[in-house]
């Protein structure tokens, strides 16, 4: 080796330094091929572990990236101890990147951040019925970034996680049933008890009106033109829409069979004649 470097004229103690330099060199490649392979080796042993686990799917793809990362952060500082370059200077620089970019996407990290906690306390799931602040859909997926909602009217409404996760989310699905309610007024003429009697035979006729808790009819309010019920039932969640609807015309069918009005508002206008020389 030392007569590979005298033809080309080197001094001896630059030779030396290329030597020992380029071992250097040398073993810190290896070090950074062999800890990346590591790193993907563990990180790939991290993902099963969690897919075993039955982890979200989108939380273990970040969760395996996360983990990398670090794994490549400590095998880039390895390599660069093994080389001689002071590893202090670069963690610094690193870490002021880090503040850098932290400021930069404070908003993103938040989001993130918000993500990753929705993903794992799950206040909802894909397929539940939820109002998030002013907005109310079906949760079409859950993004790190962002959760999806389909609207009752078919639009999607995308809504940054960290809103998500600041705002109250009521969740119509958590407990697997409803309740619906409908609003009927009758009139003053009306018998009462017959209206009460003909919406409890439709909710005991209605199979898919649960027994417990029990539904009811009850009156709210007398009104300017109408004697007010309310009618209240349960029913599961899949069922909510399709009940709460179909027994609107059930009941408006039922009344018309028994005789039983649903005014609408009107007013009594009385009209009186002026003698016209005192206008």
């Amino acid at each position: 080796m030392q007569d590979f470097f005298n033809r080309f004229g080197l001094p001896d103690h630059l030779a030396a330094d290329i030597k020992t330099y380029g071992f250097k060199l040398v073993v810190a490649l290896l070090v950074l091929v062999i800890g990346i392979w590591i790193a993907g080796r563990l990180a790939n042993m991290g993902r099963r572990a969690m897919n075993h686990a039955k982890v979200d799917i989108t939380l273990v793809s970040f969760l395996r990236n996360v983990l990398f990362g670090l794994l490549l952060v400590m095998v880039i500082i390895a390599a660069l101890s093994t080389a001689g370059i002071p590893s202090a200077s670069f963690v610094a620089v690193l870490g002021a990147a880090g503040l850098a970019v932290g400021l930069a996407l404070q908003g993103s990290l938040s989001n993130l951040a918000w993500g990753v906690l929705l993903i794992m306390f799950r206040p909802f799931k894909v397929g539940d019925f939820v109002q998030v602040g002013s907005y109310m859909g079906t949760v079409d997926r859950i993004d790190l970034m962002q959760t999806w909602l389909i609207a009752p009217d078919g639009r999607d409404v995308v809504i940054p996680n960290a809103k998500v996760g600041g705002d109250a989310v009521i969740n119509f699905n958590a407990r697997g049933t409803r309740r619906f309610e409908v609003a009927v007024g009758i009139g003053y003429e009306a018998d009462i008890g017959k209206a009460m009697d003909a919406v409890r035979d439709l909710l005991k006729a209605d199979k898919r009106v649960l027994d417990d808790p029990a539904p009811g009819v009850w009156t709210t309010e007398l009104g300017d033109s109408s004697v007010n019920l309310v009618i209240r039932g349960w029913t599961v969640a899949a069922d909510f829409w399709a009940t709460q609807t179909d027994f609107v015309r059930a009941v408006k069918e039922r009344f018309d069979a028994e005789g039983i009005s649903i005014p609408f508002p009107q007013r009594d206008l009385n009209v009186r004649k002026l003698d016209a020389d005192k206008l």
